[in-house]
């Protein structure tokens, strides 16, 4: 890969506009065409190989991280003469549908990202296999975890993504209402057992958490939920929580699954079964989950469950620690995942940039491709707000959290990057045939079994394969 030294003056960093594209720099929407053919403020060097780089399918199009993105633009133009690479920033809520549009039109970008796994599943098929070019450059994939670089290989898709920013997932630990029901914390190493009061020591697994989550469920009288006296009708404090998750995301707790068999069939995994008639039994019968009315309400932060302070264990990713805590009141600290079956399975959410299968210039592609995931992903992690997936850059990205999220607390990250080696594949956000519409049925059917009491959860997951089933023909 080159890395000329910038000797001459860099070229104006040019932003390719396009229908709904968020409206900064000097090329407005209206004025694209001009900007592209050389009426703007810059042009293309004959002799360079243009890139274009799409933003919108994951961060980077809101206002304040474009500057950003634009210096580590106009510092790669500047580095070389041989690639002109051009920015693409597109409004989020409309990139789906424009790069649809690109794809089916032959104008789709070279590359796009950065890009969670959903937001690459929504087009299958459509990605680069950056195998042989992995191979032809002898790129080093030391400095990443082997299973994150296994996550982004995709059967009969090849590798069409290198990690960049990854959000684990981890237990969010209530301390101060562990305290107040006299609990000892869950361990926060993975294999390590969970500790009674009395030192007795119990496997930390599903059953074991589920115990401490009735315990930590508390009604207006403050009755816990093993208590015969306990009121479902008016609980104030839940135990446990699998945060904004839909029926794929809360199942991985139980296992790495899919809904689409070998053949492209619709299906539903076994350990999901489980799963399903765990969570409905913990909101509708046991009640130290919330429902979905409860978990709409005021107290229980109107969906965001532990920054409300009343969740005990809450489920989630990363993310919800820099996005979603600004209103927690009190002491956190992080927990292992518990075990299902004997093994853990810690789901993961993942940002990366892929190339393109259209792409004109592959070659060219994966070198810029590497230099974001390489040279400039100190500066677009940070940016982004994402967890690097570069060991040698984590060290001190826990220490930027803490300091600017939660002075004066002592949170234990070493169990987040922990739980990357437990990390779910297949991927709780992978393909489906007909993707869009398959989500739609995810959806109704989410609905029902967070909002309706006394389902038969069997014949609900037999319904809901069937009805993924004609979408999946549909496709």
């Amino acid at each position: 890969m080159r890395t000329k030294p910038l000797t001459r003056a860099p070229r104006t960093t040019r932003l390719r506009r396009t229908a709904g594209a968020v409206a900064v720099g000097a090329c407005t929407a209206l004025a694209a065409a001009a900007c592209l053919d050389g009426g703007g403020a810059s042009s293309t060097a004959s002799d360079a190989v243009e890139i274009r780089w799409f933003v919108g399918m994951g961060a980077g199009s809101d206002a304040p991280t474009i500057p950003a993105q634009e210096q580590v633009v106009e510092e790669f133009n500047a580095s070389q003469d041989e690639i002109e690479l051009v920015l693409e920033v597109v409004d989020a809520d409309q990139a789906p549908d424009i790069l649809s549009t690109q794809i089916a039109t032959g104008d789709a970008p070279d590359i796009v990202g950065p890009m969670g796994i959903r937001g690459r599943s929504t087009f299958p098929g459509a990605w680069l296999d950056l195998t042989p070019h992995i191979e032809q450059n002898d790129y080093d994939l030391s400095d990443f975890d082997p299973a994150l670089v296994d996550f982004y290989q995709i059967e009969e898709e090849g590798q069409i993504g290198l990690p960049f920013a990854v959000f684990p997932s981890f237990l969010y630990v209530n301390l101060d209402l562990f305290d107040e029901a006299g609990l000892p914390y869950p361990p926060q190493e993975y294999g390590a057992p969970y500790v009674d009061a009395d030192g007795t020591e119990r496997p930390w697994n599903i059953e074991t958490m589920t115990d401490l989550a009735m315990r930590l469920t508390v009604d207006a009288e403050g009755n816990d939920a093993t208590d015969p006296a306990f009121d479902s009708d008016n609980i104030v404090q839940f135990g446990f929580g699998n945060i904004f998750a839909d029926i794929r995301a809360q199942s991985t707790l139980f296992g790495a699954g899919s809904l689409v068999d070998e053949d492209g069939d619709a299906r539903i995994p076994e350990p999901w079964v489980e799963a399903q008639q765990w969570y409905y039994d913990g909101m509708w019968e046991d009640h130290f989950m919330p429902n979905g009315p409860y978990g709409d309400s005021d107290m229980m932060g109107a969906g965001s469950w532990f920054e409300s302070g009343n969740l005990g264990i809450g489920y989630t990713h990363l993310w919800y620690a820099t996005c979603c805590m600004g209103g927690f009141e009190g002491d956190w600290d992080t927990a292992a995942v518990p075990a299902s079956g004997g093994e853990v399975t810690a789901k993961l959410h993942a940002d990366t940039f892929s190339i393109t299968k259209d792409t004109e210039h592959p070659e060219e592609a994966f070198e810029v491709l590497t230099h974001l995931i390489g040279d400039a992903a100190e500066e677009l992690t940070q940016t982004y707000g994402g967890m690097p997936a570069r060991i040698s850059l984590q060290d001190g990205y826990f220490d930027r959290v803490g300091d600017e999220n939660f002075e004066g607390q002592d949170i234990n990250w070493d169990v987040v990057v922990e739980g990357m080696s437990h990390v779910d594949n297949p991927s709780h956000e992978g393909g489906m045939p007909n993707f869009l519409e398959a989500e739609s049925v995810l959806g109704e059917y989410g609905t029902r079994f967070s909002q309706e009491d006394d389902l038969d959860i069997e014949a609900e997951l037999e319904a809901l394969r069937e009805d993924l089933q004609a979408v999946f023909d549909a496709a």
